[in-house]
């Protein structure tokens, strides 16, 4: 685990360097990244090579913190996954998945620079098919990172049990949790060096009281996102996402991970100053992902109600908070 983090590692710090001051809106596919995590054999460690959630969790966060942009959780732990479920053949290359209901897919993410994989959703199940010259409408969220909307029909498509389309979302939020920490851990770096080198009244930020107590609640938050995302991927590693289980951890991770957003991207922000707010700072990069995955396959209050919803049906509420319903 170790070598795969350092890979990740190297592979998102080349990309990062690369990309440096050259951030734009809406952010433009990273083919070069692309190229080299395709040739190291991360861009399909599930369906290729039979690697678990632990490991994904190694390069999705990895990835993240080095704001790294290309579909890498959509293309193999999403679309590859599905495809698999359908017994669909899918292009070699970026993937990514079009989750739709009525007709229509919002925020698909990448939609122009990864073939595209419809799961639509409705009362009779889950349709899935690949879409043949997708016509999405351009759009991106906070980061930059490309969203699209389209319109489809279900004519041609494979139907699959509605179970399916749970796990699917279930697969997204999990992962949006993992990237999240990612970028968390990367705004806490940037923040601790900032306050450490800038200059103040003669000594440094960080030797101010009041700083030092914000990058302690920072950091405690962080590691409160991280402690519940843990829970969440060692669920899935031993019991599957199909699971019970592992639906109660994505749901808690989900909450955990949601309500830190505010707080962590907040100090990171107040500290920096005016400088972390502008484009070219990797610090907007870090804190605008984590702020648009939050509400991705899910808000923060609709997991919670969900939370909410199982402490009251449940016979004693106490042991829904403290372990698995």
């Amino acid at each position: 685990m170790d070598e795969l983090k350092q890979l990740v590692d190297d592979i998102g710090r080349r990309s990062y360097d690369a990309q440096f001051g050259k951030r734009r809106l809406p952010e433009v596919f990273d083919a070069g990244l692309w190229r080299n995590l395709e040739e190291s054999g991360l861009t399909r460690l599930t369906t290729e090579q039979e690697a678990g959630p632990r490991e994904v969790a190694v390069v999705l966060a990895g990835l993240a913190a080095h704001a790294a942009a290309v579909p890498i959780a959509e293309t193999d732990l999403l679309a590859g996954w599905l495809a698999g479920q359908a017994g669909l053949d899918v292009p070699a290359g970026p993937l990514t998945v079009a989750i739709g209901a009525d007709g229509v897919a919002r925020d698909v993410p990448w939609p122009a620079d990864a073939a595209v994989l419809l799961a639509a959703r409705d009362a009779d199940g889950l349709h899935v098919g690949l879409l043949d010259d997708p016509q999405a409408t351009s759009g991106y969220n906070l980061a930059g990172e490309p969203r699209g909307t389209l319109s489809y029909d279900t004519a041609g498509l494979t139907r699959l049990d509605g179970a399916v389309g749970e796990e699917l979302i279930r697969r997204g939020a999990w992962a949006r949790c993992v990237q999240i920490v990612g970028a968390f851990d990367s705004a806490l770096a940037l923040t601790v060096a900032h306050t450490s080198e800038r200059v103040q009244f003669g000594r440094t930020l960080s030797k101010f009281q009041a700083v030092q107590h914000s990058l302690a609640a920072m950091a405690g938050e962080i590691e409160q996102a991280r402690a519940a995302t843990d829970l969440a991927t060692a669920a899935v590693a031993d019991h599957g996402f199909a699971d019970s289980r592992s639906d109660y951890a994505v749901t808690i991770a989900k909450v955990a991970v949601g309500r830190a957003v505010t707080p962590v991207t907040t100090i990171a922000h107040q500290l920096h100053g005016a400088i972390g707010v502008t484009i070219e700072h990797p610090l907007w990069s870090a804190t605008m992902r984590a702020r648009s995955w939050a509400d991705e396959f899910g808000s923060t209050a609709s997991y919670a109600r969900r939370l909410g919803r199982w402490a009251l049906d449940a016979s004693d509420p106490w042991d829904v908070l403290i372990s698995c319903p």
